[in-house]
């Protein structure tokens, strides 16, 4: 039991370690070799462990999940942050790429490009700051002479108009929602016959608005 306690140990710490060596970029999006990479390591890892019985399955499990917490709570210290997740990495900077970064997160360009172009930003030259994250994801900050115009920026003051609540779904009425707008099917009905709606069968999605309760009707076919 000691054997197989230590050997589990053992290929979990040092598949941990080798999967936190490929990088940031393995984690950000899985190429078809970093798909293969991380199942052959943790297929060759697993395949090492002998497992005989039920109670060993079970330890197995328990030890798993006590170092998953165990990591988890060290890397709420500060000062085990950049071992245990790492740290964030500028890939950008005032519409530069810089290069040394990319090499050190084994981030190519392409995968750059691409995952930028993915968050809606075709042109580099417009972005202040690219970050790869800890977790392999990459944060963009627009410079602000690229920021697009919103009421706010124009100086217009709008009202919220609040989270539309679903009140039909496929023909069919959802009583709790419409209890969370303190409305009941009477009031849902009347509001539906003064947009022409006669019969449920009619509507594909319906919502209410919180603020105004206004209606939303859909029939699936872009006819409402």
């Amino acid at each position: 039991m000691l054997t197989f306690i230590g050997t589990l140990l053992f290929l979990l710490m040092i598949t941990i370690i080798v999967v936190r060596f490929m990088g940031k970029s393995a984690l950000a999006q899985f190429t078809p070799h970093d798909l293969i990479a991380i199942f052959f390591i943790v297929s060759l890892a697993v395949s090492s462990i002998e497992v005989n019985g039920l109670l060993q399955s079970v330890i197995g499990i328990g030890l798993v999940i006590i170092v998953h917490i165990l990591l988890s709570r060290l890397s709420l210290y500060n000062r085990l942050n950049p071992v245990m997740i790492g740290e964030p990495l500028i890939l950008i900077k005032n519409g530069k790429v810089i290069k040394s970064s990319l090499k050190r997160s084994r981030f190519s360009l392409a995968e750059l490009l691409a995952s930028i172009r993915a968050k809606g930003y075709a042109d580099i030259t417009h972005i202040q700051y690219a970050i790869l994250e800890p977790s392999g994801d990459i944060s963009v900050l627009i410079k602000e002479v690229s920021a697009p115009l919103t009421p706010a920026s124009l100086g217009y003051q709008t009202n919220d108009q609040g989270l539309p609540i679903a009140v039909i779904i496929e023909g069919k009425i959802q009583p709790r929602n419409l209890q969370l707008i303190h409305k009941d099917k009477e009031w849902l009905r009347t509001k539906l016959q003064a947009v022409g709606v006669k019969s449920l069968d009619e509507i594909f999605y319906a919502a209410v608005r919180e603020e105004d309760h206004s209606l939303i009707v859909d029939d699936g076919k872009g006819c409402f």
